[in-house]
């Protein structure tokens, strides 16, 4: 591999890690928009294991905008990113697979008092990026949800 080869390798794998990362911020802050941004036109998410839809990024948006609305807290820590350059038309690197785990605490809408996490999820996202004009984009997300828990809410104190 050149070092130009190894830079340009470098660079995408920053601007995959970012897409990436702008997609749980998407998620968390519910900025359907932005997350509809991340995908290209005919991109496409499955949250069925998740107990959700699958569909595409503006059915998966308003899908979310609904059903997240029930939490006032969300914060995706989406981590162990494993990234793959694939081939396209014979011109290397313009593909992307990315399969990470993700760990979720949300809390339930309430009266703004702090609180533990009222539901804990945790799994595995399968992201498909295609490189395009206007840099890396989702053509795919599959979420395979592993495991779910309810912790107990922290005892009031008198």
């Amino acid at each position: 591999m050149t070092q130009r080869t190894e830079l340009a390798t470098v660079m995408d794998r920053l601007a995959v890690d970012e897409l990436i990362t702008g997609y749980a911020v998407a998620v968390d802050d519910g900025d359907w928009t932005a997350y509809r941004r991340l995908f290209t036109t005919d991109g496409r998410a499955d949250y069925r294991s998740a107990g959700g839809i699958e569909g595409d990024a503006g059915q998966i948006a308003a899908w979310l905008a609904e059903s997240l609305a029930l939490f006032d807290m969300r914060q995706h820590l989406i981590v162990n990113r494993r990234v793959h350059f694939g081939l396209l038309e014979h011109d290397t690197g313009d593909t992307a697979s990315v399969r990470a785990d993700y760990l979720n605490p949300m809390r339930f809408a309430a009266d703004g008092t702090p609180t533990v996490p009222d539901l804990v999820c945790g799994g595995r996202y399968g992201f498909a990026l295609l490189r395009t004009p206007e840099g890396w984009r989702l053509r795919g997300v599959v979420v395979e949800e592993k495991w779910r828990s309810f912790p107990a809410k922290a005892a009031a104190t008198p």
